[in-house]
């Protein structure tokens, strides 16, 4: 009798190279789970079909990198917004570009389309959030609340609420129909990533960098319960089309929770790294995850997955009884919401109106359709999922046939996959484990990479080292084997110079060490500038930036010239630390340096103040030599660009 073939519950489906630099965007279809969206520093906008390997179609049109980028409901308009603040708006059966919208002063940092209108609504770092009519191509409120960068916008199920989380470690809700906010929902300790609506109750559910979720109830604008102790900040959370259960994307996990009461039903390990996006079809979950110009998908098999019912973790260590945890049950606990009518059902498009009114006659707009253009790059596949012959054939199908899961033993990579014929469709074969694995269709032969000008954070081989270097020598198979001692002596070379380096850091760490545990913090940074060794001072200021109660002006005063030499380095986390560090301290005290500083001259000696005003005037003075070098730098593009461009606004007072 023939062994059954154990399937994989989680398994990587695909990796491709997405852009010709790094990746800073992504979105999944939610609809059919098989339409993936990509935005990079090379201004474009990509399609992709999930696991096919090239690219559907690239939109151009931008000309600073693509921050954010989000499909509408029925995956036929796209909008993508930018760093300089500009939003696009394209027809994808159309191939062209419908809508230019221009009003932030910032980059656009979340989007979000309305479920039964054509209505964009976009959040920036400059702390606004707008909604705008495509149709007419204006804005029709803003909403202002926020005192930092909107990270994400979600529309209600019913389209009446817009739902607002930001990096000033709130949640906010607001009422489309009256313009205004309904309710502020605090809590969080951090900033607030992803926020999502449930399909059918008044729950919401939000996700923060303190590693917290918060299910907040609509009804009452009050909390309904916390999970604690994710491995990392939470960025991105989605319930289940039938409401059972969250699925938060941790790091290179999936967690399933309930939330009356608090509990994680399954914890699934899945390789991804942060994962971006989610996306539900066919009881698979699809995840997609970037890094620099790469793109991996990953497959997680929901029937494999408890969704409700007996708890295989609890990460909050709740000690009440299984028993008073609830079913799912037939009735919803809350209210539902009233979605529109059939009149109302489909969204109105502007396809569907003539080609003068689809067209601004303005000559702006006929200026953007020059510039912004939709290159198809895969006709065939364009054909299949965008122009299909009638609404009922529409390719990805609602009813695409699942991903097949690999067997539990295989270990083919997901590069190997036997590439799909296009009469196949969405079915995609099995890995033959007899057959030997073809070469990857999307990864190019690799050039010989000159030292890089930034040192990325994370990197899976050490900068200006050659494992050569290390190893014994490859002899050609006529000559002699090599010898133990000779072995030994290559390995051994550069070792003693790297226990120096390593033992002179440690003793240095130690220095910092034993005057920090006299509780002197001012001494103990003292102490580590003395060393004159930046990376003592970056593992300091790591330790510093995480309460920002240890913040003092006499600090500031020794650390901002080590930050101005931080985010000169070549390093990219020194940078992130310099930025992290030069970031609170304009939060907690630049208002009270140029009060100061304004605040006309005491009568009498007062010997606190006009010490507090000599630091002051010297804080000033190094706030104003690093605002120049934050501003030549604010044009860079990527994460680093992004930090830039948030400091110099918080800088501006400077000017």
């Amino acid at each position: 009798m023939a062994t059954p073939v154990v399937t994989k519950t989680a398994w990587k489906l695909q990796e491709i190279v997405a852009h010709a630099s790094n990746v800073s965007s992504l979105v999944l279809g939610k609809a059919s789970g098989r339409l993936l969206a990509t935005g990079g520093d090379d201004c474009r906008v990509n399609l992709w079909s999930i696991n096919k390997p090239n690219c559907i179609m690239s939109l151009t049109g931008h000309t600073s990198p693509v921050e954010s980028v989000r499909l509408n409901t029925p995956e036929e308009l796209i909008v993508a917004g930018s760093q300089s603040g500009s939003i696009r708006v394209w027809d994808l059966e159309a191939a062209k570009i419908l809508r230019t919208l221009m009003g932030h002063k910032a980059n656009i940092c979340s989007l979000d389309f309305h479920p039964y209108g054509e209505f964009v609504a976009s959040g920036s770092q400059d702390t606004n959030i707008k909604l705008w009519d495509i149709r007419r191509k204006g804005c029709v409120f803003r909403y202002r609340g926020h005192t930092q960068a909107v990270r994400c916008l979600r529309f209600s199920p019913d389209g009446k609420w817009l739902a607002s989380a930001a990096d000033d470690h709130t949640v906010k809700l607001w009422d489309l129909t009256a313009g205004k906010m309904m309710s502020e929902f605090p809590g969080h300790t951090g900033p607030v990533n992803v926020v999502e609506f449930h399909p059918n109750e008044y729950l919401l559910a939000s996700g923060s960098s303190d590693r917290t979720i918060r299910f907040w109830d609509l009804e009452r604008f009050q909390v309904v319960s916390c999970i604690e102790g994710e491995p990392g900040p939470v960025r991105s959370v989605l319930f289940n089309p039938d409401g059972c259960c969250l699925y938060s994307g941790c790091q290179d996990s999936l967690r399933v929770y309930g939330w009356e009461p608090e509990r994680c039903f399954d914890v699934v390990l899945v390789s991804w790294g942060k994962v971006a996006d989610l996306a539900v079809c066919n009881d698979q979950l699809i995840g997609v995850a970037f890094s620099q110009s790469n793109v991996s998908s990953y497959v997680v098999d929901l029937t494999r997955v408890t969704r409700t019912g007996t708890v295989a973790q609890d990460p909050v260590q709740d000690s009440r009884p299984l028993a008073q945890q609830p079913a799912h049950p037939s009735a919803p606990l809350r209210r539902i919401y009233e979605r529109p009518g059939t009149a109302c059902g489909k969204p109105q498009r502007v396809k569907q109106n003539s080609e003068s009114e689809r067209r601004s006659p303005s000559s702006e707009d006929d200026r953007d359709e020059r510039e912004s253009r939709a290159e198809i790059q895969n006709a065939e596949e364009y054909n299949e999922i965008f122009q299909p012959k009638n609404s009922i054939s529409r390719t990805p199908p609602r009813r695409s046939e699942p991903f097949p899961a690999p067997p539990e033993d295989d270990m083919v990579s997901a590069k190997e996959v036997t590439k799909p014929s296009p009469a196949t469709d969405s079915q995609f074969p099995v890995p033959n484990l007899e057959v030997p694995p073809r070469p990857p269709a999307v990864t190019p032969t690799p050039a010989p990479k000159a030292e890089p000008a930034i040192i990325p954070a994370t990197r899976n081989e050490p900068i200006g080292l050659k494992a050569s270097d290390f190893l014994p020598a490859v002899k050609i198979p006529q000559q002699a084997e090599l010898v133990d001692e000779d072995a030994m002596s290559q390995i051994r070379k550069g070792h003693d110079t790297m226990c120096v380096v390593l033992t002179s850091r440690h003793k240095n760490l130690d220095t910092v060490r034993a005057v920090w545990t006299t509780g002197d913090i001012k001494t103990s940074v003292d102490s580590a500038v003395a060393i004159n060794d930046l990376s003592v001072v970056v593992d300091l200021l790591n330790i510093v930036n995480q309460k920002a109660s240890l913040w003092k002006l006499d600090l500031c005063t020794t650390v901002l010239p080590q930050i101005e030499k931080l985010l000169q380095s070549k390093y990219e986390s020194y940078v992130q630390t310099g930025c992290t560090s030069l970031k609170l301290i304009l939060q907690r005290f630049l208002p009270l340096i140029t009060d100061i500083l304004a605040a006309p001259p005491s009568v009498g000696v007062d010997i606190s103040r006009e010490e507090r005003l000599h630091k002051c005037r010297l804080c000033y003075k190094q706030l104003k030599s690093i605002s120049g070098l934050v501003k030549s730098k604010s044009g860079l593009s990527g994460r680093h660009g992004s930090a830039f461009r948030e400091l110099h606004l918080l800088m501006a007072s400077l000017d």
